[in-house]
């Protein structure tokens, strides 16, 4: 059977900080107020906005990456999802911006996801400071790709009426639809962290933000013009991937504001697959279940909470006496936590959990960004030593990494990183792993 889309809508901009997120949410709430079924996707590796997708619209909110997923994947996860009415794929960064090599599909631009899925592109353009000149920008954004379908554009921060006439004057002429045009203000606004956006279940009052959101995008968009402007296309059939395997049958995972970073797509698969998560919360000072077979650390701000981490000896010796005989798996911040010491921003040094030796430091703060392919030398629980790919961003840097690398690992360009994760085996034959990249797939190529 030929799988086939819901008919959907890239939101992109030029350029990050545009107001693509904001547009987003005040659609997907404005939209589920209609009653409608919308089914949002995240165009790239974040694994902060599926949150606020799923909390504005009631489903959850899958990523779709060009450079780390190959077309089949890609198609499988656009199409596994239930019937919706409208499908709405937040894009990341600029629309044609990605990495210079491609990987499984592309360089993991928005543009290719949307023009893969038909997606026509919505796209956010921030005229602040401009008038009739924002029609050229988004003229080049309509033609750069002659075949990228492209609905038209909301206007983002329009300073009055007689601006909004002046710039649709402009889009009149360049023959570019302008389906909204948001007023400028300043009060809707979601709190930032250094890695982008507080998680969605941080944000206090994040139903009052939805709600305005919506209410303010109905008021300045037309809605049933952009429902209208939604399209897909017929898929072609591919072979199933390859699965992501889960590491247990029974998965304990660490869950707070700690531990959170993980791929929706990721536990989705481990569930399918026939797993079972065991959450549990290290902040708590809880440990792992007892009954799971394997634990895994997510990533998340371990550094914003190191004093209490340090604190919880019941965490601690809960997870040396698991990982004596059970494999353990950190990402990120996860990996961090597995070390020995991690130093916060001020300079002081926090004992974690000890199980690898690494010491990792925000006193040297670097940021660290970018897809990832990873070759293992151990295998990983569930995956053994097949190629990964992934995906880094932190901040920390590494002062000592001691322990036997646990893969040879690439940037985008196939240059190697000396982030290479670590590997320890216990003396009763648990097996300790941990790497700052986040897992999104196993590699086709």
């Amino acid at each position: 059977m030929t799988p086939r889309l819901s008919p959907g809508l890239m939101i992109s901009a030029p350029a990050s900080g545009t107001g693509k997120t904001m547009l987003m949410l005040g659609l997907l709430t404005a939209l589920r107020r209609r009653g409608m079924a919308v089914q949002p996707f995240k165009s790239g590796p974040d694994y902060i906005d599926p949150g606020f997708h799923r909390a504005a619209s009631g489903r959850a909110s899958f990523n779709l990456d060009a450079w780390a997923m190959e077309p089949a994947r890609l198609i499988a996860h656009a199409t596994a999802q239930p019937p919706a009415d409208l499908v709405l794929a937040e894009g990341s960064m600029g629309l044609f911006d990605g990495v210079a090599t491609k990987g499984e599909t592309g360089i993991g631009s928005s543009a290719e996801i949307a023009q893969m899925m038909g997606w026509p592109v919505l796209l956010v353009l921030d005229v602040g400071g401009q008038a009739q000149s924002a029609a050229a920008t988004a003229r080049g954004f309509a033609t750069l790709r002659p075949n990228l379908p492209f609905a038209g554009v909301v206007l983002n921060r329009v300073a009055s009426a007689r601006h909004d006439r002046l710039i649709r004057a402009g889009m009149d002429e360049a023959g570019i639809r302008v389906l909204g045009s948001l007023p400028r203000r300043g009060d809707i606004v979601l709190p930032e962290r250094h890695l982008g956006l507080v998680q969605a279940e941080e944000t206090a009052d994040l139903q009052a933000i939805l709600d305005e959101a919506g209410a303010f995008v109905a008021a300045h968009c037309d809605l049933d013009a952009i429902i209208a402007a939604a399209a897909s296309r017929a898929l072609p059939e591919t072979p199933r991937p390859r699965a992501l395997t889960p590491p247990g049958g029974r998965i304990a995972l660490a869950r707070d504001a700690a531990f959170s970073f993980v791929y929706p797509h990721v536990l989705e698969a481990w569930r399918q697959a026939g797993a079972t998560i065991l959450p549990f919360s290290p902040l708590d000072d809880q440990g792992p279940d007892d009954s799971a077979d394997c634990c895994w650390l997510p990533g998340g701000y371990p550094e914003l909470h190191a004093p209490r981490l340090a604190a919880s000896a019941g965490f601690r010796s809960a997870m040396h006496r698991f990982a004596e005989t059970r494999p353990v798996h950190g990402e990120c911040g996860g990996y961090m936590a597995l070390g020995a010491g991690l130093v916060d921003a001020e300079g002081t040094r926090h004992q974690m959990l000890g199980l690898l030796r690494l010491e990792t430091s925000y006193a040297r703060r670097r940021m660290h960004l970018g897809y990832r392919r990873a070759e293992p030398f151990a295998a990983l629980p569930g995956l053994g030593r097949a190629a990964l790919r992934g995906h880094e961003f932190h901040y920390a840097s590494i002062t000592l990494q001691p322990d036997a690398p646990l893969a040879r690992v690439t940037d985008a360009t196939g240059a190697e990183m000396p982030e290479t994760g670590s590997h320890r085996v216990t003396s009763g034959g648990g097996q300790i792993t941990g790497t700052f990249f986040h897992l999104i797939a196993p590699a086709a190529t």
